[in-house]
């Protein structure tokens, strides 16, 4: 009698313990990640990981991300780009390789910071690791986006569009195989 319960308590927990386990690991991340790819006519291609954080009723620039001052255009990990292709972004040339984005935000206008530091946490910034900085253009969304969003939208064979959407804010910049 006496083992029957104890087989029967250590399989009710051994149920409870798996039970558990099952819930924590159904549990979204805060800011879940993210892929943005383009693929051109050559085969060619550019990829972005990154984390997207939400709104949650918080205002976005100006106060979370605050206007003039690095941001590591997401949430958690930096945001790491990648292209099997020598680029041309903004007007800068981006050699093919690994990078890290970062951006300035600012209320009229955007910086795009390419950096060759790659595989930190997000706040992990140095400046002296800088490949580029470009400007982006920046529009007011019709409708916010809650959950922060990068595309990379094709304009042409060798040719894309990067964006960066969040909350009423949207920041662009043209990307384009370097000929």
């Amino acid at each position: 009698m006496q083992k029957s319960r104890m087989l029967f308590v250590a399989v009710m927990v051994a149920i409870l313990a798996v039970g558990i386990s099952a819930q924590e690991q159904q549990k979204a991340p805060l800011s879940p990640p993210g892929t943005a790819s383009v693929s051109f006519a050559d085969g060619k291609s550019v990829t972005i990981n990154y984390s997207r954080p939400s709104m949650r009723n918080r205002k976005i620039f100006g106060e979370l991300v605050p206007y003039g001052q690095i941001w590591r255009t997401g949430a958690n990990s930096a945001t790491s780009f990648k292209t099997d292709v020598d680029l041309v972004v903004g007007g800068a040339a981006v050699p093919a390789g690994s990078y890290t984005l970062y951006t300035i935000p600012g209320e009229t206008g955007w910086k795009l910071i390419i950096n060759k530091q790659t595989g930190q946490w997000g706040t992990d910034y140095d400046e002296k690791q800088d490949l580029a900085r470009v400007d982006m253009k920046v529009a007011k969304n019709a409708t916010p986006t809650e959950q922060f969003t990068i595309s990379l939208d094709k304009t042409g064979a060798g040719s894309a569009t990067l964006k960066l959407d969040w909350a009423s804010t949207t920041a662009s910049v043209g990307v384009s195989e370097k000929k």
